[in-house]
């Protein structure tokens, strides 16, 4: 889940939520916890399953359930308008549940067989309800469509919730990490700004010519997390689990890029010193490249208002990679529950809300998320948007996501994750080298995945 801060929170419940619920120009790690509103027919609760079929003249209800739309239920009510207003025979009764609350009641329900028919997801948690058999297969509602084309969605976003070769789920919307950048640094430097040519010999050469230690000024910055690591490592051409599920953790390319993360700070002296209390407060990396204090960091796209408080020109490029680029991907998915009694009107109402023009450009007209789509009419508004000047950058990320590696044992992804990050500390604080942290976690995640 994402903190207010550049860096990401680790949760050791047993499924999570993702982290880009959030507005994208929000600074908040989820939404709000408002009290869920609806539109005046919308009911309060989700219809059973086992509810008696609709007349032939009545139209078929659709029961949604969301966590996202916490603060913009205005905005999900224009959407869900757009579509009942295109689709006369489905009607769609929605209920927005706080962050806090959601998971805890989306599992009671589908425990006690009374889901809604639609229900947001984030990747993690995904990977979870599938591996249950608690969600409902799109292909044949897909296969039946002869009006849907997948490439209205961003092609690796949209595979995302394919599961075992099912398509079980589409991107609803979804959020990144860029490197962000001081373009007054650079510029007074006469150094050129990063650009997708870059890989990270070139983000060291810049850095060391932008770090100036009496000012404070550092050239680059990244935290050294498990959110971190797996798109680090990611970059060097490692990973996290071979192709049949065994982890790989202390791989060669893996230890080379962990490496690499300390070094900037213990050897080349282009980051913060590792053990800088200063960068482990809240919002601390945020506030020092607001301030001035960094040339370019790696943070999250929600933090682009936060930001527009900067005095000084900045912009986004693509992340440097060692031998390929790799970019983080926190989605939000929609999603049918396997026992709802209509199929093909779930997915219709799925594809117009993830993708239709007259929906998805409310979404970003309101500053809620982004849609996956590649609509070039409808990204162009997002584009538009100022700042960053690059806001392209965005969506070309998409063509090199990297999706959380939740692994084999998807319930377990808390464990996994804080077994990880367990021993990225020890190696962020000089108690073990690189080699070293990996070995143990390495030992720790065969452990857990037995």
């Amino acid at each position: 889940m994402r903190t207010k801060s550049g860096a990401l929170l680790l949760l050791g419940t047993t499924i999570v939520l993702s982290a880009c619920g959030a507005n994208k120009e929000n600074n908040t790690a989820s939404p709000s916890a408002a009290s869920p509103q609806a539109s005046p027919s919308a009911s309060a609760t989700a219809a059973p399953s086992d509810s008696p079929a609709p007349s032939a003249k009545d139209p078929v209800t659709l029961k949604l359930m969301t966590y996202t739309a916490s603060g913009q239920e205005q905005t999900l009510k224009a959407m869900i308008d757009a579509f009942q207003a295109a689709n006369a025979d489905i009607k769609v009764e929605y209920e927005v549940v706080p962050y806090a609350d959601y998971t805890t009641k989306l599992n009671t329900l589908l425990a006690s067989g009374s889901a809604p028919d639609l229900f947001e997801v984030g990747y993690e948690n995904f990977l979870t309800y599938a591996a249950k058999d608690q969600l409902l297969d799109l292909t044949p509602s897909i296969a039946a469509d002869s009006s849907f084309n997948p490439d209205v969605y961003k092609k690796l976003a949209y595979d995302a919730f394919n599961y075992n070769g099912k398509q079980m789920g589409v991107t609803e919307s979804f959020s990144d990490v860029v490197l962000f950048y001081n373009k007054d640094l650079f510029d007074a430097k006469g150094l050129k700004y990063p650009d997708a040519s870059w890989t990270w010999k070139e983000e060291l050469e810049a850095a060391q010519k932008l770090t100036d230690a009496k000012k404070g000024i550092w050239g680059t910055y990244a935290p050294i997390q498990f959110y971190e690591f797996y798109k680090t490592i990611a970059q060097n051409g490692g990973g996290v689990w071979s192709a049949d599920g065994q982890p790989t953790l202390n791989s060669p390319a893996n230890v080379e890029a962990l490496q690499w993360m300390l070094d900037k700070a213990s050897k080349y002296k282009v980051s913060p010193p590792l053990n800088d209390d200063t960068f482990n407060q809240p919002d601390a990396d945020l506030n020092a490249f607001v301030n001035g204090k960094l040339a370019m960091a790696r943070f999250g796209i929600w933090n682009f208002a936060k930001f527009s408080e900067a005095k000084f020109n900045w912009d986004i490029a693509l992340e440097p990679g060692k031998t390929q680029k790799a970019h983080h991907f926190f989605a939000d998915g929609l999603v049918a529950a396997k026992t709802t009694k209509n199929a093909d009107a779930a997915w219709r109402f799925l594809k117009f809300f993830t993708s239709a023009p007259e929906a998805v450009s409310k979404r970003i007209e309101a500053g809620w998320s982004i849609p996956a789509v590649t609509d070039p009419a409808v990204l162009d508004a997002y584009y538009k948007q100022k700042p960053p000047e690059s806001k392209q950058v965005v969506t070309d990320a998409l063509d090199s996501l990297v999706l959380p590696p939740v692994g084999p044992k998807p319930e377990k992804w808390g464990e996994f994750t804080a077994a990880v990050g367990e021993q990225l500390d020890k190696a962020k604080l000089g108690r073990s080298t690189a080699q070293e942290a990996l070995d143990a976690a390495q030992k720790k995640v065969e452990a857990l995945v037995k």
